[in-house]
Formats: C-alpha cells, structure tokens, sequence
C-alpha cells in the first residue's frame, strides 16, 4: 500500500525587493556564490513558509520540489546544503 506524499500549503505571495543590477568587475566566482546564495535564500523562505522549520525535514527532494513550486531552477546539492544551513540559523535566531 503507497502512502501519498502530504500536499504542502499554497505558498503565500510576497512582494519582492526590485531587483538591481550586479556590479562589475567582481570573479566569476562571485557572480556564482551570490547568485547560489539568494536562491538558498528563496529556498529557505519557501520552506519555511510550508512548514520546514529543521533541516532534517530539508531532504533534497524536498528541496528540489519546493523549487519546481516557485518557479526556480533544481538546485545543485551545494544550494542544498546552504538551504539546510539557512534553515538551521533560522531555527537557532
């Protein structure tokens, strides 16, 4: 007998921040961290609003289903990780 997956609540719509343009002259590198950091942050946001409040109950799945959700790329398993350390400090503030 499957057990069905439980549905996650409709996420809430919130505005956001417009959006401004990178500044130049920064590494690649950069770019791809702060990128890779304000999706992790989106991640965390959305999780949090459907109820994941510890990073166990972050697995990668989860994650990756929640991105589909918000209309975000699947995130690689570094964005993962950063999303479950996100998750953590939140629940330690």
């Amino acid at each position: 007998m499957a057990v069905a997956a439980p549905t996650l609540p409709d996420l809430p719509s919130l505005s956001t921040l417009p959006k401004k343009p990178m500044p130049a002259g920064r590494p690649r590198s950069w770019y791809e961290s702060h990128n890779r950091q304000l999706k992790a942050m989106r991640l965390a946001i959305a999780l949090l609003h459907s109820g994941v409040y510890r990073p166990e109950q972050a697995s990668n799945r989860r994650i990756r289903a929640t991105a589909v959700r918000i209309g975000v790329h699947s995130p690689s398993d570094t964005t993962c990780r950063a999303v479950r350390s996100l998750i953590h400090d939140a629940a330690n503030y």
